[in-house]
């Protein structure tokens, strides 16, 4: 298993270093299979498309971003929406008018201190802003389509943390998608920490997903089964949010999934009716970001028709849990930095 990384190590890497290659990477036509159901398509430099045959699955917004009449300091980049959902429905919001900052799915925390000074990317209108760098390699083959992103944490024009993102997703079956999420942070020269909300104690920052506009009811699930509409610090390996949305004819959800490697596994997580589930890790706590030592978070989103139960989402945590998981392509362009990777 570790020559085969290794492997797809130096392959992803090789994508990475050749002009040409990465020129139709741009195009959208890098590394396409003939069998594959899955294909890219990247435009006005800013945003990348992915497609399972002719439908929208998502879209990586690389590009720095501002909805019209929103305030400036709401523009922002390095994230992903549209989700879609299998039906075609539209499953995340982006500039929602009750929080411009939240956006698709997304990771940021509301505390980052750097040199005694706290920012707040969360909001996003500070001065710590993630920035698109280079992408690290595309793949793609008949099962599944991975991407990986190499992004950059800056307080003006100094790097503070390097943050590479890898994705990888699968094709929808009857019942749901799998789309796998593998962040990679570390700090640049100086120690950074990273934290939630603290003065109303919810401890909300890190990994997240903002839901599009639905319809009543909304059901949100967690492992111990349907959910208030409102939780706050909830420990559980998952939780579900499901709903009509938009102008869908029928329900459909996301779910997160924690992968067990998580810095304190099983988390803590804020659910919101309105439309907002996400962990709140380290939460109250802070996290030291250290040079040379990268932080490894994984997740699983799982897009399905239905609700928690008839999408599926118990079994689909469990098989999760039990499986050894291929690694996405940022991944596999750090794996030589990080120890024990098999």
């Amino acid at each position: 298993m570790l020559q085969r990384v290794s492997y797809l190590c130096a392959a992803v890497l090789m994508v990475a270093m050749q002009p040409e290659r990465l020129g139709a990477e741009q195009s959208g036509t890098a590394l396409l299979s003939t069998r594959s159901p899955f294909r890219f398509e990247e435009s006005d430099g800013k945003f990348l498309r992915l497609f399972e045959g002719d439908r929208l699955v998502l879209v990586y917004n690389f590009g720095m971003l501002l909805k019209e009449g929103v305030p400036e300091k709401y523009r922002r980049s390095s994230y992903v929406h549209p989700i879609y959902g299998l039906d075609g429905e539209i499953l995340t919001d982006d500039f929602p008018k009750d929080h411009y900052h939240h956006r698709g799915l997304f990771w940021a925390w509301v505390r980052v201190e750097v040199d005694g000074k706290t920012y707040d990317p969360w909001a996003v209108g500070g001065d710590l802003l993630a920035k698109f760098e280079q992408w690290l390699g595309r793949e793609v083959r008949e099962s599944d389509v991975s991407f990986g992103v190499n992004n950059g944490w800056y307080v003006g024009d100094r790097k503070v943390a390097d943050e590479k993102v890898g994705f990888r997703i699968g094709r929808a079956d009857l019942i749901g998608r799998a789309i796998d999420v593998d962040l990679t942070i570390e700090a640049t020269d100086k120690p950074v920490r990273i934290g939630g909300e603290l003065p109303m104690k919810k401890g909300y920052g890190g990994f997240g997903f903002r839901f599009a506009p639905r319809q009543k009811p909304v059901v949100m699930s967690m492992a111990d089964g349907k959910q208030p509409d409102n939780v706050i610090r909830k420990v559980s390996p998952w939780a579900d949010y499901s709903a009509q949305f938009q102008d869908a004819k029928a329900v459909s959800g996301a779910a997160i999934f924690i992968d067990q490697s998580h810095p304190g596994f099983p988390n803590s997580w804020l659910l919101r009716e309105y439309g907002y589930i996400g962990l709140t890790w380290p939460g109250l706590d802070l996290f030291t970001l250290e040079p040379g030592k990268p932080l490894h978070l994984r997740y699983r989103l799982w897009i399905h028709r239905g609700d928690a139960v008839s999408g599926r989402v118990t079994q689909a945590y469990a098989a999760y849990a039990g499986q050894e998981k291929a690694q996405p392509v940022a991944s596999r362009a750090v794996a030589e930095k990080r120890p024990g990777v098999r």
